[in-house]
């Protein structure tokens, strides 16, 4: 009776054992699972979700947004948005898109910004949701070095060449009395590079273009000698275009451009591309 008692204790003894290690054992593995959840919480740690946003440009849009000699993008808005989806946790595609159809490929969600020298405009705010500035720009005027035309009104009897859907377009556009004067229609490329050699071949008299662009354009190209006038068609913004109903997206953008300002990095670029 008394082993009987004995082997029957031994055995509930061996039971408890090893209830008390697969305790331990599923409270070990939680743990561990808490820690590997904590660390991939932490590596992910700012990302919003698994999407990956894709940024329309123009990829002749030198300095914002352009290829260099290997073929890779790059640029002053190539390297700002980088840095700026670090700050927001997300992860960036660029899709290099027809400036024309820059607003359709958006709202057909092909892109999820449009972000390359992307001038605030009356005509654009009806159709984007805008973040805030962060670059000042102007529409400048750019004849020939040798050309007898010193002001708008000179223009009279010749012909302006800009970029299609361009905001050049749009402030051109605004003053009739000038478009009026004008040998024929406003000749439109598809990029400003298209419209620059039209008016180094001497098709067109003059190029409305981006301040940004134009003075990058005619430092690397020395050779090409023109003149910028004191006229212009007005002071312009730089910012980022979003659809209507990406206020979250917006509101995080704004956020991470006012950090990068903050903490010298959009300087840094600005100096990369600017001098």
């Amino acid at each position: 009776m008394m082993k009987s008692l004995k082997k029957v204790c031994i055995a509930l003894l061996v039971l408890l054992s090893m209830a008390s290690l697969v305790a331990c054992g599923s409270q070990n593995k939680e743990a561990g699972n808490n820690g590997a959840n904590g660390e991939q919480t932490e590596a992910q740690g700012e990302k919003t979700d698994g999407k990956v946003y894709k940024v329309g440009l123009d990829d002749t849009f030198v300095p914002m947004g352009y290829r260099n000699e290997k073929g890779e993008l790059e640029g002053f808005d190539v390297d700002l948005a980088k840095e700026a989806a670090k700050l927001m946790g997300i992860e960036l595609e660029f899709t290099p898109v027809d400036w024309n159809y820059k607003e359709a490929e958006l709202k057909a969600g092909n892109i999820d910004f449009i972000w390359n020298g992307y001038s605030i405009t009356p005509e654009r705010e009806k159709q984007v949701l805008f973040s805030k500035p962060y670059m000042d720009n102007r529409q400048i005027i750019i004849v020939p070095e040798d050309s007898s035309i010193e002001q708008k009104a000179d223009f009279k009897g010749k012909l302006v060449t800009l970029q299609a859907d361009s905001s050049a377009l749009e402030a051109v556009q605004k003053d009739q009395e000038f478009v009026n004067s004008l040998a024929g229609p406003l000749v439109e490329y598809p990029t400003n590079i298209e419209a620059f050699k039209d008016v180094e071949a001497g098709r067109s008299d003059g190029i409305v273009v981006d301040e940004v662009l134009a003075r990058d354009y005619l430092k690397k190209n020395p050779d090409v000698k023109m003149k910028i006038l004191e006229d212009n068609f007005g002071d312009e913004k730089f910012a980022v275009g979003m659809r209507k109903d990406d206020k979250e997206l917006a509101e995080k953008l704004d956020k991470a451009l006012d950090t990068l300002k903050e903490n010298g990095k959009f300087k840094e670029i600005q100096e990369r591309y600017f001098n």
